[in-house]
């Protein structure tokens, strides 16, 4: 919106073209997002109290868990709003992977409320069926990956890379589409098991986001893209916006969310923020760079699945509870501990996901 504007008043005033600039513009996005994070969360917090939308804890989780309950929930509405607020205002809206990015952000977010509103409202511990739920995920990740496969333009747009290749780079066509189906649903159940911890989830997202920011940035310049053998696709441009606005409100609501969180994001928050990865990877055509960034979700993931199919075949847990951030707390870690090690890990793996892009 401001671009649009800014293209405009430019034609009288020269200075208004700094608004063009996409580094320039990706640092407002990020200022924005996190402005409008810090000013929205007290009273965001507040809303959430009064409304009586608190947190519910399992009986059979870390006892130290259990002074958790009732502390609120749903603060995701605070993130996506402020994340889709910024890239309206600082994106080209006449560019298509705006629209499929905040498009996500809103399907996934609305997915993830009426998820919470049943929860926490509703008092219905199961929340949004298993079934259900699972469904309307599968049908916004399948109507997107047809919507970008037949909007491709080029053949770059359903090029498949693989790291450390890079003479390996097939045109998977159709393929696209169910690509991005698995690549939505799960990253968005990712994430969405990842957030148990405070801050733990929030953290590790706008840590990979960084990551991602960085790559989508080289793949719309031509000069890095044929440096670093990616595909070159001039639309992902404003996915830097995205990702730079996604850290900004990532930033404003750790403020918050840090240890003893004040408000935890739930649903709303989590499986909107895993598709928003998710379909930013797939729109720079990095997907197996978001599994290895995104290590410590696919992780927690992988140890819910060994968990449950671990009981059910042999009737015997693996872990001491799962996801694995549990396993450890009951194992004896504190959780700041948790916490700030899975960041670690987090920031290792992104930097081991971005030395990929030259080792090819």
């Amino acid at each position: 919106m401001i671009v649009l504007l800014s293209d405009w008043l430019s034609n009288y005033v020269d200075s208004f073209r700094v608004f063009s600039y996409l580094t320039f513009r990706a640092v407002m996005a990020l200022f924005t997002a996190l402005a409008l994070s810090l000013w929205l969360g007290p009273i965001t917090i507040r809303r959430l109290q009064i409304l009586h939308f608190g947190q519910v804890v399992r009986d059979d989780g870390p006892q130290s868990h259990l002074k958790k309950q009732g502390t609120p929930t749903m603060g995701g509405i605070m993130i996506i709003s402020t994340i889709v607020i910024s890239m309206l205002l600082w994106c080209r809206l006449d560019n298509i992977y705006t629209w499929y990015t905040v498009g996500t952000f809103t399907a996934y977010a609305l997915i993830g409320f009426a998820d919470d509103y049943l929860k926490v409202v509703r008092h219905d511990s199961h929340g949004l069926r298993a079934k259900y739920k699972y469904f309307w995920q599968s049908a916004v990740a399948l109507c997107l990956g047809c919507c970008i496969y037949g909007t491709a333009s080029s053949p770059a747009e359903t090029t498949f890379v693989v790291p450390f290749f890079k003479d390996f780079m097939p045109d998977i066509g159709f393929l696209l589409i169910p690509l991005a189906y698995f690549v939505l649903t799960g990253s968005s159940n990712a994430v969405n098991l990842t957030d148990g911890l405070d801050g733990l989830a929030i953290v590790t997202t706008l840590t990979v986001a960084s990551g991602l920011g960085i790559v989508a940035w080289a793949t719309s310049n031509a000069n890095f893209a044929s440096y670093l053998y990616i595909p070159y696709v001039p639309k992902a441009a404003e996915l830097t916006l995205a990702c730079t606005a996604i850290v900004g409100a990532g930033l404003g609501f750790l403020w918050f969310n840090t240890y003893p969180a004040e408000v935890f994001m739930g649903d709303v928050g989590s499986l909107a923020l895993g598709a928003g990865l998710g379909i930013i990877a797939i729109l720079i055509r990095e997907e197996i760079l978001l599994f290895i960034m995104g290590g410590i979700f696919v992780l927690e993931t992988i140890s819910v699945i060994l968990q449950v199919g671990s009981y059910k075949l042999r009737g015997k847990r693996i872990f001491r509870m799962a996801p694995i951030h549990h396993h450890f707390e009951k194992g004896g870690w504190p959780e700041p501990r948790v916490i700030v090690r899975f960041w670690i890990v987090t920031l290792v793996l992104v930097l081991i996901g971005l030395i990929t892009l030259k080792l090819r």
